[in-house]
């Protein structure tokens, strides 16, 4: 059996044969989910190694040439403040030194839920509206998508076109769920650090025969 540590290094070191894809087909924008709440359940010790292989990457990120040569720029959401210190500084390093590119938004969700996304979302726009001065009624009356939209993690970022799963798994998970609503989904029994170019260019193709009709 691999051990978890090993599989989580590979894991990590895929996200730069992915940045590499992405960049050469000029896709502006990536959201690579990579510890959700739910995987804080998991036993202390695959909790602690998940962690590790996500600060050592991220702190990797801050100083890679390719990354400041293709412009990508790197930031995560999701609930920050439970994380070890150790791994949100190593985050907050990396958005410092990618914060001026801006080819490519790579978007890092780590402590990250769906439910949690959308719950925050909710209760910015309401303490939001409490600051201002707003009744309970008024605030109530000011809760519409648009606004819910207007705070989440990253409102600024556009809506997934193509969301893959990889794994095999024929679920979400909560990934995204209020930006996905319009996006495509490819499923690919292929595991995450086994995932080669062929694989990703299979997903594109897909997506590219797809007749979009957003809902309508």
């Amino acid at each position: 059996m691999s051990d978890p540590c090993e599989i989580y290094q590979r894991g990590a070191e895929k996200l730069d044969h992915i940045l590499d894809w992405c960049a050469n087909l000029r896709i502006p924008a990536v959201t690579l989910w990579v510890f959700s709440t739910e995987n804080l359940k998991r036993s202390q010790a695959e909790v602690t190694g998940i962690l590790s292989a996500i600060e050592a990457k991220v702190a990797a990120l801050a100083h890679d040439p390719f990354v400041q040569r293709r412009h990508i720029r790197v930031r995560a959401i999701g609930r920050l403040d439970i994380l070890p210190e150790s791994v949100v500084a190593a985050i907050r390093a990396a958005e410092a030194a990618t914060t001026q590119n801006n080819s490519l938004a790579l978007t890092i969700a780590v402590a990250y839920g769906g439910r949690e996304e959308i719950t925050d979302a909710v209760r910015a726009l309401l303490k939001t509206e409490a600051e201002q001065g707003a009744a309970l009624s008024e605030a109530i009356e000011r809760i519409t998508p648009e606004a819910i939209a207007r705070h989440l993690y990253a409102a600024d970022l556009p809506d997934p076109d193509l969301i893959i799963r990889t794994s095999g798994e024929i679920r979400l998970s909560g990934f995204l769920l209020w930006q996905s609503v319009h996006s495509e989904f490819y499923f690919t029994d292929v595991l995450w650090p086994a995932l080669r170019k062929v694989d990703f260019l299979r997903a594109i193709r897909a997506y590219q025969a797809r007749n979009r009709r957003f809902g309508r």
